[in-house]
């Protein structure tokens, strides 16, 4: 936790930029795994209660009123039975005393605050839910069924929440920078320990071990797979094979819940084949070009378009595409091979407040994603960065047989395209490189003092020296 001031000071700005009405921030409860007592472990609270409460006991609610300014913490003290099996546990009081709350009571309480609110017809805001509980709850309450509350969802306090949460404080740089250290420890335990004949589970498994050694848990899934053109490729019980690439996405998260979010693609025998090096150093390119142009006031869809037009000139000089550069873009062509955004927000969650609506996070009204393109409608982040700002780099270089027999056999972007030669690569796999960096006054600079290697020497320097 940081320190009660921050804690007042966050749902002091939350009030102003809200302005009226009655504010509920709904804590996560313990979910059962395949029976009640038998929850998925460990609990993870929602990132914006724990922005503006910092607790992580589960079953909690806070209130906010914007207009009187009174806050309330709800939730239910243990009994003697709970405290047999879990011990002795702060009371709901002593927690908002913790955290600078006035106002304590039972999770029931929720029902008054919200039915005297609606007597006197003030605004009720709630961000949109993601969990059946919440989604019950806020049905019982003000009457709106689970399939339409993600629309009824209060776009001032999504609003809010994204304006406060997006600019990083001190604070949350220092954490970011802790959650750094863990996603370079898996990362580089992953380079020791690849080589033929061991499995993808077994890696991915040494990898979350560290993530839980050093942390509260991974930061989302880990993503370890030989078939690196599957974007979320999940490790399978196949053994790694010789000459072939294994694909790494994987991050950790400190006990206070900031995140990490690394990608790396390593040659299984330690190795790059010169074909592999090719399509490797146009993604290294490609993701130190996104370095060099970031800074405050650069829309980050124009960095990811300048990307693509990079990655189009060096697939170019290859044979893989043709015909004039600017135009290939235009229509999308890159997307053959990189059919997904450069980056996300980073923070407290790996894709920052993406369940607050990416429209609403990585966007603006001036920077509305071109849903209808195949490739950009799967961008998440394009608009104008500010310094505070926390966003991945994550370029990648991918051959997808399903998606190049598609549209060779419509013929899409056959004028920018040299299908013969591709139909070579549908054996190769995919490459990505990913790090987290930080807007900076001037630029952007990486998150972490340790740069995980990432150059094909030093991939391959690291792997020769550091074997297990």
């Amino acid at each position: 936790m940081f320190s009660k001031e921050t804690y007042t000071s966050r749902r002091q700005t939350l009030k102003e930029l809200v302005k009226d009405g009655l504010i509920l921030l709904f804590g996560n409860n313990e979910s059962p795994c395949n029976y009640p007592n038998n929850g998925y472990s460990p609990f993870r609270q929602d990132s914006s209660f724990l922005y503006y409460f910092g607790l992580q006991e589960s079953g909690l609610i806070g209130v906010i009123d914007a207009d009187s300014g009174e806050e309330w913490l709800l939730g239910d003290d243990v009994d003697v039975e709970d405290i047999v099996w879990y011990g002795s546990v702060p009371t709901i009081g002593s927690l908002a005393e913790t955290v600078g709350v006035s106002n304590s009571a039972r999770r029931d309480h929720i029902a008054k605050l919200v039915d005297e609110a609606k007597k006197q017809n003030r605004r009720i805001h709630f961000l949109p839910p993601y969990r059946h509980d919440i989604k019950i709850d806020i049905m019982d309450l003000v009457g709106i069924h689970p399939s339409q509350q993600a629309q009824a969802a209060s776009l001032d306090l999504i609003n809010a929440v994204v304006k406060m949460r997006s600019r990083k404080s001190e604070e949350e740089i220092e954490e970011l920078e802790r959650a750094a250290v863990i996603g370079y420890e898996m990362h580089t335990k992953a380079m020791r320990l690849i080589r033929p004949g061991r499995t993808e589970k077994f890696i991915a498994g040494q990898i979350d071990g560290t993530a839980l050694s050093y942390g509260a848990h991974h930061s989302f899934p880990t993503i370890f797979s030989q078939h690196g053109e599957i974007m979320h490729g999940a490790p399978s019980m196949n053994s790694l094979e010789s000459g072939r690439l294994v694909l790494c996405d994987c991050g950790g998260e400190t006990i206070n819940n900031y995140c990490s979010d690394n990608t790396r693609t390593m040659p299984v025998n330690g190795k790059y084949t010169q074909r592999q090096k090719e399509i490797y150093d146009i993604v290294d390119e490609c993701h130190d070009l996104a370095l060099e142009v970031s800074k405050p006031g650069v829309k980050y869809f124009d960095v990811h378009l300048a990307v693509c037009r990079r990655m189009t000139e060096r697939l170019k000089e290859l044979g893989l595409m043709k015909g004039d550069v600017d135009d290939a873009v235009e229509q999308g062509a890159h997307a053959m091979f990189l059919p997904h955004g450069l980056g996300h927000m980073m923070g407290m969650d790996v894709h920052d407040m993406e369940g607050l609506g990416q429209i609403h996070v990585g966007f603006d009204e001036e920077t509305r994603p071109r849903l209808e393109q195949f490739g950009t409608n799967c961008l998440r982040m394009g608009r104008r960065l500010e310094e505070g700002f926390v966003i991945t780099d994550e370029p990648g270089i991918y051959f997808i047989p399903a998606l190049i027999d598609d549209w060779k056999a419509k013929g899409h972007c056959k004028d920018f395209i040299n299908y013969d030669l591709l139909e070579t690569y549908k054996d190769f796999g995919g490459i990505r490189i990913e790090d987290d960096i930080l807007i900076t006054e001037n630029g952007c600079r990486f998150i972490g003092e340790k740069v995980i290697p990432y150059h094909t020497a030093d991939v391959e320097r690291y792997m020769a020296e550091n074997a297990e």
